[in-house]
């Protein structure tokens, strides 16, 4: 029986159990990543169907990121995870007797459940303090940095030594054992009780009436919370062109740096240790002696820097360097506007809120693909730096011209 989150040392063990069970999720899904174009390719799946594969993925992640979140906060974040290990399990064990094209596709289907990371972040949201949240939120970033490492490395090695299908029994195995631990000890419910156990407001409305996780409407709603809608398009803007252009890196690596696939993993590894280096150790320190809006400042500034570079980078020495800022900008912008949003909606909501954020990655995925194309193809790469200057050039207007708005609602 989980134990209740209510005390500081049980709070604690809580918090370290989901950071574990987020690391596991990350590293099974990067060991499917490794090895899934081999297997997709080992089924006859050419380059064209493989990308519609892709894209089948980020639409299902797309749709079920807002359900997800309002099953969370509706069910609590046991079931809420469950949900996920359990979706997990049947993702790899289909794709564990994948043998032709049809079921690939159908290996997919799982996915729309496959939300372990938001899942941890809205456990982490509902246990910590404003104060507390930004710097709790970056040591999770910390957990996807490692699982990209392990994940990608030991997916590799299993695939080369076993077999294509090795990693996959191995990631079936993980899920399950995630869904005991959670079972054990993962509380059915971490949202605090205000007044004596009565939830007020918006709140009692979301847990009394029970709304359907299907009803769009109530993510609509919280949109229309002072201030969200604003941040949540600051986040979208933010992350989209260094996102095309990650999208668009595998080609890149290829045609215009002219490396093979055992350096470009490398440069993979290099980017995930710069993950963990700032997400482990940066994030918290900023957000700790800094206001959310000036980080948010800085983070798009540092992403102005990234897009001059990327206007002059003409080899992979280049693009090392640049690396350092992007990490910098992709990881600060994620947490500090996942931090704001949740603290703009009622507790009862942030799973949710965070559902509807979880929801954008897979939306550049789906839609990058074919704008990164569209520049590399016709603009070069340099077309990449130019498109995320001009988008952090209007963000920092537009932040500088209502950071004052702001501040003043805040006081008042």
């Amino acid at each position: 029986m989980a134990a209740d989150p209510g005390t500081s040392k049980s709070r604690d063990r809580v918090i370290r159990v989901t950071y574990l069970l987020s690391s596991i999720d990350v590293s099974c899904l990067f060991m499917q990543f490794a090895v899934t174009p081999y297997l997709a390719k080992s089924l006859g799946l050419d380059t064209v169907g493989f990308g519609y594969l892709q894209t089948v993925f980020g639409v299902l992640q797309l749709v079920g990121g807002p359900i997800f979140g309002r099953f969370s906060d509706q069910y609590g974040p046991r079931a809420a995870l469950t949900l996920s290990f359990l979706s997990s399990f049947f993702y790899y064990m289909i794709l564990a007797f994948t043998t032709n094209i049809p079921l690939l596709f159908l290996s997919r289907l799982p996915s729309i459940f496959m939300h372990g990371l938001p899942g941890a972040q809205m456990i982490v949201t509902d246990l910590t303090t404003d104060q507390e949240r930004a710097g709790s939120l970056g040591k999770l970033g910390l957990c996807f940095g490692l699982g990209i490492i392990v994940g990608s490395s030991l997916g590799g090695y299993l695939a080369t030594r076993f077999g294509l299908y090795t990693p996959t029994l191995i990631a079936l195995a993980a899920s399950l054992v995630c869904c005991v631990i959670v079972m054990i000890y993962i509380p059915a419910q971490t949202k605090a009780k205000q007044d004596g156990g009565a939830l007020k407001g918006s709140e009692s409305r979301s847990l009394q009436g029970k709304p359907s996780v299907f009803n769009f409407g109530e993510l609509v709603r919280l949109l229309q919370f002072p201030g969200v809608m604003a941040i949540f398009i600051i986040k979208v803007l933010s992350g989209f062109p260094i996102g095309v252009f990650m999208l668009m890196f595998p080609i890149i690596s290829v045609d215009y740096f002219g490396l093979n696939a055992a350096t470009a993993g490398y440069l993979m590894s290099y980017f995930g240790i710069l993950q963990l280096v700032v997400q482990g150790f940066m994030v918290g320190r900023l957000t700790s002696r800094l206001s959310d809006d000036t980080v948010l400042l800085i983070s798009v500034l540092v992403s102005m820097v990234v897009g001059l570079g990327q206007v002059v980078m003409t080899n992979v020495f280049h693009f090392c360097l640049i690396a350092i800022p992007m990490v910098f900008t992709l990881c600060v912008s994620g947490v500090i506007t996942d931090s704001i949003l949740t603290k703009a909606v009622p507790p009862s909501e942030t799973g949710a809120m965070l559902g509807i954020c979880a929801s954008i990655q897979p939306l550049t995925r789906t839609i990058g693909p074919t704008i990164g194309g569209y520049l590399y193809k016709h603009y070069g790469v340099p077309s990449f730096g130019l498109f995320n200057i001009i988008i952090n050039v209007l963000l920092l207007m537009y932040l500088i011209n209502t950071h004052p708005k702001r501040k003043t609602a805040k006081n008042n």
